[in-house]
């Protein structure tokens, strides 16, 4: 049985699209922000299933939240 009961393939697949999401979208959001974070991104078994445009909204809107004025971190 593969690990995470997917294939390497899928699971490269998934870490190569959440990296180009981070690098493209989550990062660039951050800094405008001023947010100095550090962002871990861990994806569900769901993920698999997910094309890229719905990943990436959905990351989006993870990433919106941490760069809005409303949340207080400190």
């Amino acid at each position: 049985m593969p690990k995470h009961r997917r294939r390497v393939v899928d699971r490269n697949l998934l870490k190569r699209r959440l990296r180009e999401i981070g690098r493209t979208d989550v990062l660039p959001a951050l800094r405008e922000a001023e947010r100095n974070l550090d962002v871990l991104v861990r994806a569900r078994r769901e993920a698999y299933g997910v094309d890229y445009g719905a990943l990436r909204a959905e990351v989006r809107g993870v990433a919106e939240v941490l760069c809005s004025e409303k949340l207080c971190l400190d």
